[in-house]
């Protein structure tokens, strides 16, 4: 037999096994099975991947490895995403280290320079990916630059510019004076702060009235062109059609109606700003007001200001409100909060600007992504999460899809200085072809990351090309990724794949949940409460790092971690290398039979039912991507009822020859055989290493067959019978813990009612530790009831002892359980306890309470023996 070490050490096995895998072709596509296809979200080139980074990988390298198993032509394409703003975010960071500004450094050399860090950053996201254990297929890597990759961007941006999908407006838009550059409406994170409202006195021209407006943001009113009310609010009826004039400033505003403004909120009256606010450039149009700008792209006040040009906005609010006190303007502040967005790469304050950008008319698009799933071409995992995606579907908006940067795809666009002409072509123009002048420019933004990103799907597998890829793997099957990006990108993949490939580009999404700290808390490196998966993987191993997250991964809920989790699957781990040590040690003189039901034992008969009903449980819930259902069927039937029942009920046959040893190492090399394949997608490594070392393996366990469920091994007899022994031998093992025998000493052990198979008796009494169990026509005395059915009942024998003290001790311990179970209950009733405290705390509370009422339920039994 081949050997194995007498301990788990799992950075042993990692890179021997990975290497193996990767240098054998065993990640790339085989067979002619039916395609199976996974698109990896791309991790963006700007850090370390994290915990979320990790769940995500690893729930994707289940499935894969799942599915290849199951013989489908499995393929997991890798890649990485420029992450325009947060890439040059990044690199603008590190060479401000150095006193090197990006503007003087010009804009070839810059990305001379980001293109170091690209090649530096995604060798180590690679690196952390294989430390994973991820099969992803190396030789398809991609990325969001790569050469072909653009040119399917150049062409996707053409083809909806002819289709009249793309156009160039002014609108407002949102602006990060620290990135430099536009966000769309899902990059703002509005976040509740502490402000106040400014009420400010407003004349109305030629009388000695005034409205008053209330605004949190008094530095705007600089470029105020109006004040609205709502059309039918009394309070403001003599005023519509007046002018009022804006205070500091001496513009006149026209006082108009307009049912956008909420007579309820503020003082009902609103002051109009349309080059700076959203709404407010909507009432503009809507009334013809002009537009002020006031802000310019480092949000400081322009000339437009007057005597506050210069002034950052801050600076121009404090100023602004001193002045309106001076002069008499301001009536009052009131302390309030309210939403502020902030960018979600900087968490600087946002500020709606006025801009030319380009645009996507995404309401065409829509309507076919809205169908794909409200028809259920389209699948999400959990369901819940389908109507999040149709809400912000059916209240979509165009998206603005041009950065300021200089980092990503430079729109295809080139402007004649000549003539005027506005080219877009898929290839650089060399002159105009209106005027036939050379001169002309290339618009100077990039594409939005996501642009790109959209078309992932398909452009990974070779589109614009007609490629053997492509027609073979698209559609994908499944995209496994957070809710954070449903917006961003799922919903923008789903109206690009119907548009440019004319159908789904997956067809289920399942949606990941958050990894949050141990209190609930979101992980993030200013709060330090982050945990590194390569600090994980040097410390517990990834096959432990890897179980942990996937029973974590509950559908419905984020996951509390704690690092003592990833301990708890270490353990897992050590008792598989162990069983399958203790199996091995025991199969020098195997002999490969066929195992006839009539051979088998009872514990054979049931462990056999068992695993097949364990593998069935496990198959269903891996289809529906039910991770923790699939880690805890495996969990508990490999530990409790191989290792801690069958094992155990083996070892009579294995060492002392009593039974059929050949048959009991058939078994035992059966069970781990299919247990390490259901094991293998979760644990590949251990796996991959402990079947290699069984008789008759062959090949390697990342392409070996997931196993068939075996109907006619599912033996309900079987397993009947087994679970009366266990809940006997339970009961025995009880009464002698309930009495402080130890559990190496030898009980005598008899039962009452109809007579029972020596075989079956015999294995009582070794998993029990008891001598030989005989039938008794009555109870004797000094004996304590262990368990019973309709048909039998058995007894411990507990020999001399002092029957008053025992009850005595035993009363006392009744009225602990009591009292704890009193305290259980009280806490259960209370709504504010289920309501407030961690779910993992409720739950240890309910299992008390049935843990302290089995108890009491046992000790009134024990007592009533002894009297």
């Amino acid at each position: 037999m081949k050997e194995l070490g007498t301990r788990y050490t799992p950075s042993d096995l990692e890179k021997k096994w990975y290497s193996y895998w990767k240098e054998n072709g065993h990640f790339k596509p085989k067979g002619s099975g039916k395609p199976f296809t996974i698109m990896i979200p791309p991790p963006n080139i700007t850090a370390a991947l994290h915990m979320g980074h990790a769940l995500n990988l690893i729930l994707q390298d289940i499935m894969t490895r799942f599915k290849r198993m199951q013989g489908f032509r499995a393929l997991w394409v890798p890649g990485e995403d420029h992450a325009g703003i947060a890439t040059q975010n990044a690199v603008e960071k590190n060479l401000a280290k150095k006193g090197i500004d990006r503007r003087k450094l010009g804009r070839e050399k810059f990305l001379e320079t980001t293109w170091d860090w690209t090649r530096e950053y995604r060798q180590k996201i690679r690196e952390q990916i294989e430390a994973m254990g991820c099969s992803v297929d190396w030789s398809r890597e991609r990325f969001t630059l790569d050469e072909r990759l653009s040119h399917a961007v150049r062409k996707s941006f053409v083809q909806l510019y002819k289709e009249g999908l793309i156009y160039r407006g002014k609108y407002i838009v949102n602006w990060c004076p620290r990135c430099s550059t536009v966000l769309s409406d899902e990059e703002v994170e509005h976040e509740d702060e502490k402000g106040a409202f400014y009420h400010i006195k407003y004349p109305i021209k030629g009388s000695d009235e005034f409205v008053v407006i209330a605004t949190t943001r008094p530095e705007t009113m600089l470029a105020d062109t109006g004040v609205a009310v709502y059309p039918s609010d009394e309070r403001y009826l003599s005023l519509q059609g007046k002018t009022a004039i804006l205070p500091l400033v001496n513009r006149e505003l026209p006082i108009v109606a307009d049912r956008y403004v909420d007579p309820t909120f503020g003082t009902g009256a609103l002051k109009v700003t349309p080059a700076h606010d959203p709404n407010d450039f909507q009432i503009g149009i809507r009334h013809n007001l002009p537009l002020v700008e006031v802000f310019d792209k480092d949000a400081k006040i322009t000339e437009a200001g007057g005597k506050y040009a210069g002034l950052d906005r801050y600076e121009a609010r404090k100023q602004v409100v001193k002045d309106l006190e001076e002069q008499g303007y301001l009536l009052k502040i009131e302390p309030m909060v309210h939403a502020v967005g902030r960018c979600y790469r900087c968490d600087t304050v946002v500020e709606p600007s006025l801009s030319d950008q380009w645009y996507v008319k995404v309401g065409p698009l829509a309507e076919r992504g809205i169908k794909a799933v409200e028809d259920g071409e389209v699948v999400f995992f959990p369901e819940t999460w389908k109507k999040v995606y149709l809400n912000w579907m059916n209240d979509i908006r165009d998206w603005c899809i041009s950065r300021q940067l200089w980092w990503g795809h430079r729109i295809p666009v080139w402007y004649c200085d000549e003539c005027g002409e506005v080219i877009v072509e898929e290839n650089d123009p060399e002159s105009c072809p209106n005027c036939g002048s050379g001169k002309i420019r290339q618009d100077e933004d990039v594409l939005d990351t996501w642009f790109s990103s959209q078309l992932w799907p398909f452009t990974t597998l070779g589109w614009p090309e007609e490629t053997e890829d492509l027609a073979t793997y698209y559609p994908t099957s499944v995209l496994i990724t957070g809710f954070d990006i449903i917006f961003f990108w799922v919903a923008r993949m789903i109206m690009a794949g119907y548009h440019f490939m004319g159908e789904k580009p997956f067809e289920h999404v399942f949606i990941n949940r958050l990894i949050r700290d141990k209190t609930g808390q979101k992980m993030s490196k200013s709060k330090g409460n982050g945990i590194d998966p390569l600090d994980v993987i040097k410390e517990y191993g990834t096959d432990a790092m890897r179980f942990t997250l996937a029973i974590l991964a509950a559908q419905n809920h984020d996951i509390k971690l704690d690092i003592r989790f990833f301990d708890i699957y270490k353990k897992f781990a050590n008792k598989i290398w162990n069983a399958a040590r203790f199996a091995i040690m025991n199969l020098e003189d195997f002999e490969s039979l066929e195992l006839e039901k009539a051979e088998l034992a009872l514990e054979d008969r049931w462990i056999l039912s068992r695993l097949q009903r364990s593998l069935e449980s496990m198959t269903v819930s891996l289809e529906s991507y039910d991770f923790p259902a699939a880690a805890k069927t495996i969990y508990a039937f490999f530990w409790n009822e191989f290792c801690d029942w069958y094992i155990e009920s083996a070892k009579p046959r294995l060492y002392e020859g009593k039974g059929d040893r050949k048959v009991a190492q058939n078994v035992l090399v059966r069970v781990l055989d299919i247990s390490l394949r259901m094991l293998h997608p979760i644990m590949p490594y251990i796996t991959e290493e402990l079947w290699q070392k069984l008789p008759g393996s062959d090949g390697a366990l990342i392409v070996a067959d997931w196993p068939k469920v075996e109907g006619n091994m599912i033996d309900p007899e079987a397993e009947n019978a087994y679970s009366r022994l266990m809940d006997t031998v339970r009961g025995i093992r009880n009464v002698k813990a309930e009495m402080n025998i130890p559990p190496s000493t030898r009980t005598d052990v008899y039962y009452l009612g109809t007579p029972l198979e020596k075989s079956y008796l015999d294995l009582i009494a070794h998993l029990s530790n008891s001598n030989a169990i005989s039938l008794k026509d009555g109870k004797s005395r000094g004996s304590v009831s262990a368990w019973g059915d309709q048909s039998n009942l058995f007894y411990v024998v507990l020999g001399e002892i002092d029957v008053p003290s025992e009850i005595n001790r035993l009363q006392a311990k009744l009225e602990k359980e009591c009292k704890d179970l009193e305290k259980t209950e009280v806490k259960l009733s209370n709504e504010d306890f289920l309501k407030n405290a961690p779910e993992e705390v409720v739950l240890e509370n309910r299992e008390r309470l049935v843990t302290s009422r089995d108890n009491i339920e046992r000790i009134k039994k024990i007592i009533e023996d002894l009297r």
